[in-house]
């Protein structure tokens, strides 16, 4: 999800090069003299963009999408690019703080050590020789994950393998990613049915290990 936002941060950054890069000289009509004129149209398709994705982060960047409406409300004499300088600083500010992981929510700090406690308690059951409960909690660890990432991301919540699926299709993460997300539901399948002589202890290590750095890469 991180690194999903992460990229359409870079795309909408570009694209405002793109905008600046259009901008043009043309006499205004009111005072006569040379001004900055820059398509109003393209400005506000590039702001919806940018407000969609302020409220896709959610409430840890609450202040900042406010601040960014603001900055686009027309102020006495405005042209469009007056309103796109300060658009453009608020933008630039916000992609600063995510980038540098300022813009983290108390939700996603409290979830991850849940999610440390429970692959912790995995390790201790498969240490303990309990290989069929450990499996159980790692894989309910993962599908926990991936609906938060569906539910971020407008994906309707279903199963393990098609909640996988439309992750990898929206590029969520990779086709090898989604591989072995298939390959962690398939022991964690055989574990809930109770079917322990169709994996190895080594499988739930590797499921355990595999769950844990996914959670890493998508914080």
């Amino acid at each position: 999800m991180t690194a999903l936002i992460g990229k359409r941060f870079v795309e909408l950054e570009q694209q405002l090069a793109g905008l600046e890069a259009g901008v043009t000289q043309r006499q205004s009509p009111l005072t006569g003299s040379m001004m900055n004129y820059l398509d109003p149209e393209q400005l506000l398709n590039w702001s919806v963009k940018v407000t969609s994705l302020l409220e896709r982060v959610g409430p840890e960047a609450s202040s900042q999408l406010r601040m960014f409406v603001e900055a686009e409300k027309p102020k006495s004499m405005d042209s469009a690019f007056d309103r796109f300088k300060r658009m453009k600083a608020v933008f630039l500010a916000v992609k600063e703080d995510f980038e540098g992981g300022y813009l983290v929510s108390y939700r996603s700090l409290v979830q991850a050590e849940v999610f440390t406690s429970e692959l912790d308690q995995a390790r201790e059951q498969l240490s303990s020789g309990y290989k069929t409960p450990a499996a159980v909690i790692a894989g309910i660890v993962l599908e926990t994950k991936l609906r938060d990432m569906c539910t971020a991301l407008g994906i309707p919540l279903g199963k393990l393998d098609k909640m996988n699926a439309d992750l990898a299709k929206a590029q969520a993460y990779n086709s090898t990613q989604q591989k072995r997300i298939t390959a962690i539901a398939g022991v964690r399948n055989s574990a809930a049915h109770g079917k322990p002589e169709e994996f190895t202890p080594a499988d739930v290590q590797g499921m355990i290990d595999d769950v844990e750095r996914f959670l890493a890469a998508h914080p």
